[in-house]
């Protein structure tokens, strides 16, 4: 989840995003045909697939999912963009913040993995190598890719203030990788951007498009374009299998109320409106959150 941005606008160089289509120099027509293609792919794959598109099963929630992009290609992915996001961006150097994170971390952690174990759906975390990293940046940001990858940037640490706060960040973020949201923004990238090519395919042929999907995709860079009208939902998602999460964890739920009382704070009114922005409008996602406590109190155990 990107928490705060630096301008407040979509952006019109999304590739293949919507606001990218509207300051498109080249003929109507030309962009008509390129929409029409990439309708024929997918009414094809629907057509040639024996059950449709190949579909997921969102944990908690029960939700369908697309998934057109094996787990294991997932993974490959995210072990390689996540080592160069590291190498690219600098490690906080304060320990005690990032023993901290990593602490919460751990336990969020093992809460997914004590709740898969219960479902009987430890299987689905296998290939899962955790990290969890701090990395210094005034940005209000954290994200968590395929496998565990954790990131946590320092400028989200003033809002969260405690290590409840952490927890409904991280066991949001978390809560995205778990779901698989990522795996299915690629899918509808894929889909929508690139005519249903093949992962392999748009990694060979759009290496750049591809990797920026990627980005766009786990929220590491900008939000804006073609994939909107799904993110607010995952958004959702995510809010409601978080806090079973961090409650599992040990800590209290009800702490995200606060934490997103005190993001709205920092955030001064300077929101997109709810319907150009990824995320659900504060008072709405307040909102949702009250409604979902009662569930996530049933599975909270308060740290000894």
């Amino acid at each position: 989840m990107r928490y705060q941005r630096s301008d407040h606008f979509p952006r019109a160089d999304l590739p293949g995003g919507i606001f990218h289509a509207m300051s498109d120099p080249r003929p109507l027509p030309w962009r008509n045909s390129a929409l029409k293609r990439n309708v024929i792919a997918l009414s094809l794959l629907l057509l040639l697939s024996p059950a449709g598109l190949s579909c997921g099963t969102v944990p908690v929630t029960g939700r369908k999912q697309l998934s057109l992009i094996p787990g294991s290609t997932m993974l490959s992915m995210s072990d390689k963009q996540y080592g160069e996001f590291l190498k690219s961006n600098t490690a906080s150097t304060d320990q005690q913040q990032t023993q901290l994170v990593r602490e919460v971390g751990a336990s969020i952690r093992q809460a997914v993995e004590r709740y898969f174990a219960q479902e009987g759906l430890s299987d689905q975390l296998k290939g899962y190598r955790w990290e969890v990293n701090l990395v210094e940046s005034k940005e209000v940001n954290a994200w968590c890719m395929p496998g565990g990858k954790i990131v946590v940037y320092t400028g989200i640490l003033p809002i969260t203030q405690t290590k409840a706060g952490l927890a409904v960040v991280m066991g949001h973020e978390v809560a995205h990788a778990i779901a698989e949201h990522g795996n299915e923004r690629m899918s509808q990238g894929l889909l929508a951007q690139m005519g249903g090519m093949g992962l392999a395919l748009a990694l060979e042929k759009k290496p750049e498009q591809t990797k920026a999907l990627w980005m766009t995709a786990f929220n590491v860079g900008a939000q804006y374009g073609a994939l909107l009208p799904f993110s607010r939902l995952q958004e959702s998602e995510a809010d409601e299998l978080g806090l079973v999460f961090m409650a599992m964890a040990g800590y209290d739920p009800s702490e995200a109320v606060s934490f997103w009382q005190r993001m709205s704070q920092q955030k001064g009114g300077k929101s997109p409106p709810e319907f150009a922005s990824t995320h659900p409008s504060d008072e709405t996602r307040i909102s949702n959150i009250k409604k979902l406590l009662p569930k996530a109190m049933k599975y909270y155990q308060k740290k000894s």
